[in-house]
């Protein structure tokens, strides 16, 4: 009795020994290899949110400020005395480009001209601007955004001028990735 009572008690000894440090080190590898692939995960997220998050939100912010600036104009405002709507705030008879002007601006309604690009490799003189990261305007190459607007005419319409807004981030955050862009486009109408 006394021999089964000491191996009983060797038994339950045995059984709460713990852990071997090779059982430790295998599990702590097995924790590094998960702990490593959801990281790289984390990585891609928090870029993919900078990037379409924080810069697409910002480029649809500043496209909706533009297009306020271009609607708050005369439906005629043009070339000629025109405003300079690349400045904040926009100088009246600055010889700007303002909404691309009208030919015959006593007519109703006037025939509306287009004018403008949304083109940001070669934007068109007048209907480009430069931002930086806080949205205020810059003249130097150190821009964070870039806005190019165009004034077109609907086809088949009358004292009508459709005015569309493009602005771009400059640099995407991660790669590979897209530098987000926003595009806000209204209508105005003869004579507002």
């Amino acid at each position: 009795m006394d021999h089964e009572h000491n191996r009983s008690a060797s038994l339950r000894r045995e059984s709460q020994a713990g852990m071997s440090l090779l059982e430790c080190v295998i599990a702590l590898a097995i924790l590094v290899v998960v702990s490593a692939g959801v990281m790289g995960l984390a990585a891609i997220a928090t870029s993919t949110t900078e990037t379409q998050g924080h810069l697409a939100a910002r480029t649809t912010e500043y496209a909706q400020d533009k297009m306020e600036q271009l609607l708050a104009l005369k439906f005629c405002d043009g070339p000629t005395g025109g405003t300079d709507t690349t400045q904040f705030p926009a100088v009246v008879d600055a010889g700007g480009t303002g909404l691309a002007g009208c030919n015959n601006p006593g007519g109703n309604p006037p025939t509306a001209l287009a004018g403008g690009s949304l083109s940001t490799s070669s934007p068109a003189t007048g209907y480009v601007d430069y931002l930086d990261p806080s949205g205020n305007l810059v003249t130097n190459g150190s821009w964070e955004y870039m806005r190019v607007w165009q004034i077109s005419v609907p086809s088949g319409s009358s004292g009508l001028k459709q005015i569309s807004v493009l602005v771009q981030a400059r640099n995407p955050i991660g790669s590979p990735a897209q530098a987000p862009t926003s595009t806000v486009t209204a209508l105005k109408t003869f004579p507002f």
